[in-house]
């Protein structure tokens, strides 16, 4: 099969790869039906995570089961499954807690931008559709496997609220879903930062009541000015940067929380200035898996579309035009279709 592999900054190539085999009795094979790029895979994209080797990308995924191990119980071919990028067993203590991408026996699930997916841990890391879901929403399924169940996360880690007022720190497709995940919870007020009027417009859609531009201590002390000088309850941080840090920290009230979920680069925290700000901190790479069945049931019902982030959707042999776009800001997400 050909499948995308990176070399290097800004070098992606859709190339001959083996097929993947079934290499543990707890494996299951799928045929995507859709797979998507990230915006955690422009960091090394971009040269900000170095690459010592060519690199199979992708991680999001969702598509049929061609094939299982011998000890998989629970799946079987022909049904249609999402499933997360970390594998995990869902049993072990740590998953019983909720926290499937710290699970016990956890792998990363990498090479999802191709045709085929070897998927370790299946019974544990697979959620199978009970039927076969209409193609119009393999694109809200495709959201599901990483990017509304990390907003999802995002907003459960900074204890979002009925009535409470939010703030989301980020317009990628995270950001964007996080916006729908706190209006989901019942958040009065979500206050989304962003300076692109498509996201714009989209935040609003999915249920911001504010869009402010500001970053930084000016974004900061429009958000205090809009709170009457207290901070907002819940703060969501979507990038991943020392501002993005910083600005999400300091626009919570004293008590608030803030949930963060982008891939830090060059973030630090000073102890002492952390004592006094009185914030709770909670978040990491989301347990996504821990979300999926109620996620699946609330877009198959119809209550949500969060496959509206897809504003670029390209056949999988030009997944290189589908970074260059997310790069260069032309897209806020890339939909592959193999």
């Amino acid at each position: 099969m050909k499948a995308t592999v990176m070399y290097g900054p800004r070098d992606v190539r859709f190339e001959d790869r083996p097929d993947p085999e079934l290499m543990k009795p707890t494996d299951a094979i799928i045929r995507l039906a859709a797979t998507s790029v990230c915006g955690s895979d422009l960091w090394p994209y971009r040269g900000l995570q170095p690459t010592d080797e060519p690199t199979p990308m992708g991680h999001e995924y969702c598509g049929v089961v061609e094939e299982v191990g011998r000890d998989v119980k629970t799946l079987r071919p022909g049904q249609f499954v999402v499933g997360s990028f970390f594998a995990s067993d869902n049993s072990c203590p740590v998953c019983q807690y909720g926290y499937q991408t710290s699970c016990q026996q956890t792998e990363f699930v990498g090479g999802a931008q191709a045709p085929y997916l070897r998927v370790p841990l299946a019974d544990g890391t697979l959620v199978a559709v009970a039927e076969t879901p209409d193609a119009a929403f393999i694109p809200s399924l495709q959201a599901v496997s990483d990017v509304l169940g990390t907003g999802w996360f995002a907003a459960r880690a900074a204890n979002v609220q009925p009535g409470s007022t939010t703030v989301v720190v980020g317009d990628g497709a995270v950001g964007l879903l996080g916006v729908l995940s706190a209006r989901q919870m019942g958040a009065e007020r979500i206050i989304a930062m962003s300076r692109h009027a498509p996201r714009q417009a989209l935040a609003r859609e999915f249920g911001a009541t504010d869009v402010i531009t500001e970053r930084g201590d000016e974004g900061v002390a429009r958000i205090m000015d809009m709170t009457g000088g207290l901070g907002a309850d819940s703060v969501l941080e979507c990038v991943g940067t020392q501002e993005s840090m910083m600005q999400a920290i300091h626009a919570a009230r004293p008590g608030g929380h803030v949930g963060y979920v982008g891939v830090p680069h060059g973030v630090t925290l000073d102890g002492q200035q952390l004592f006094f700000e009185h914030v709770h901190l909670h978040g990491g790479p989301a347990p996504v898996r821990q979300y999926l069945p109620e996620l699946i049931d609330l877009v198959l019902d119809g209550a949500i579309n969060p496959g509206k982030v897809f504003d670029l959707t390209l056949p999988l042999d030009q997944v290189a035009e589908g970074y260059r776009a997310m790069d260069e800001r032309i897209a806020i997400k890339a939909l592959l279709m193999p």
